[in-house]
């Protein structure tokens, strides 16, 4: 009995033995996997951080510093370059992944390297630290607005490179200045510019906005910047005097009408009616009144002159007739000794007078391809919006192309301009696998039929 005990004994050890020498290189390399992928992880975390640790903020960014990153990120990548500077010392910079199909048009990824200034004792870490807290939340100017979207591109073009994929359509990605102040010197030229006719666009992808719950936002129009002056005269009064239309009372009028359109507007947001980017929104941006002395204002002298400044947000469905106007009947009637003028006026409408609109439906491949691939990356998407604020997009869409707002943060707090502005290192990442499906699908799509033409009506 104890001899057949002891064979059993060694027979189990034995086989134990056997299991544990198979396990064991399927353990050692199960745990090599995953250091790798952390280690993968890691790298792409810190290559962000250096990014956002550059200070592009405005009014003196540090385009000469950004610059070198990104062309030294390219040359990483094997991607050619090119530096275009339309204005001096407000550099362009364009990189490309050429296409094995040069007949096709190319595919467009843009983002701004600007940043807004930071208020710095109103954070909890440092705006330009990218200090990542214990729940993963990297903070840093720009971390959503937008050095996140231009690291993502990047990032995808690493992976994709990694697995020899090979685009059909060339691809390329924009890193462009002064974004933050209106874009004047960067998109806006360079759209009109022949370094972009040469680079046959057809399809634009640009900034968006982070989104509170997991569906993530994309966007077809943005609403047009009109910044306005109203101004109103009347004669001097004493300051214990009542009467009729002198200069304050006029404004107020004015300020009160606006208010009154102001508040309707945003009640059919409140009323979940139509979304942000879908009204006429107004702020009162500035108010300048009185007469000054050493010592203050005049308390006992009725001025003669007041102003008020409004940031006005025009939605392309908007009607731009009925504003105005309201605008000069209303707001600042001439009967009421009021004048107006524009500090900034965009356009509603492209070079052919078509609303700045990107079609939605199957008209637009482009959309639904998009769609399909954040599908495929396991992201959500919701309700088509129109960005509420003015991106570069505008500037696209002006020459007639299709542009489409989109930055990957689903379960994120919308904090572009604001203060402790972060994103999670597990979005950012996400981000990354997002942008590889999207890339890989537009740089492989040819249109319907095409393949079956001949070689010389292609």
């Amino acid at each position: 009995m104890e001899k057949e005990f002891n064979f059993h004994h060694q027979f189990l050890l034995h086989r134990l033995l056997l299991f544990s020498l198979l396990l064991f290189p399927v353990l050692i390399n199960s745990t090599t996997t995953t250091t790798s992928i952390q280690h993968e992880q890691s790298e792409i975390i810190s290559r962000f951080q250096q990014y956002l640790r550059i200070n592009t903020a405005q009014p003196s960014p540090d385009y000469e510093k950004s610059t070198q990153f990104l062309l030294t990120q390219a040359e990483f990548l094997s991607l050619e370059s090119q530096v275009v500077e339309f204005v001096k010392g407000k550099p362009l910079v364009i990189l490309k992944w050429p296409g094995s199909d040069l007949s096709l048009p190319s595919i467009l990824l843009n983002s701004h390297t600007d940043v807004v200034p930071a208020e710095h004792s109103k954070w909890v870490h440092p705006p330009l630290g990218a200090n990542i807290d214990e729940q993963g939340n990297i903070f840093a100017r720009g971390s959503q607005d937008m050095k996140c979207v231009g690291m993502q591109y990047l990032e995808a073009i690493r992976k994709l490179k990694s697995y020899g994929f090979q685009p059909k359509r060339s691809l390329y990605l924009t890193f462009v200045p002064d974004e933050e102040i209106g874009g004047h010197d960067g998109v806006e030229k360079f759209a009109h510019s022949d370094v972009f006719k040469s680079m046959n666009v057809d399809i634009v992808l640009d900034e968006g906005l982070a989104s509170p719950n997991e569906n993530y936002r994309l966007f077809y129009a943005e609403r047009t910047p009109w910044w306005l002056v109203i101004k109103s005269t009347g004669a001097p009064g004493h300051g214990a005097k009542l009467y009729d239309n002198s200069a304050m009372e006029n404004l107020f009028k004015s300020i009160e009408i606006i208010r009154r359109f102001r508040a309707s507007q945003f009640d059919l947001v409140k009323a979940g009616l139509k979304a942000e980017g879908d009204i006429i929104s107004v702020n009162m941006a500035s108010l300048k009144a009185g007469t000054p002395s050493p010592t203050g204002f005049v308390m006992n002298l009725q001025p003669s002159e007041a102003e008020a400044g409004f940031d006005i947000r025009v939605p392309p469905t908007a009607n731009v007739e009925s504003l105005e106007k309201r605008l000069a009947e209303e707001w600042a009637p001439a009967s009421r000794n009021m004048s107006f003028e524009f500090k900034q006026k965009g356009t509603t409408v492209d070079y052919l007078g078509r609303p700045l609109i990107t079609a939605t439906d199957s008209s637009n491949p482009w959309w639904t391809l998009l769609e399909e691939a954040i599908k495929k990356a396991n992201g959500k998407v919701g309700k088509p919006e129109i960005f509420p604020a003015a991106t570069d997009s505008r500037y696209f869409r002006q020459v007639g192309l299709p542009a489409i707002g989109f930055s990957p943060m689903a379960n994120t707090p919308v904090l572009l301009h604001d203060h402790n502005e972060f994103l999670n290192q597990g979005e950012y990442l996400k981000g990354n696998d997002v942008y590889v499906s999207i890339i890989e699908a537009y740089a492989s799509y040819t249109p319907p039929g095409r393949d079956s033409l001949p070689r010389d009506e292609l």
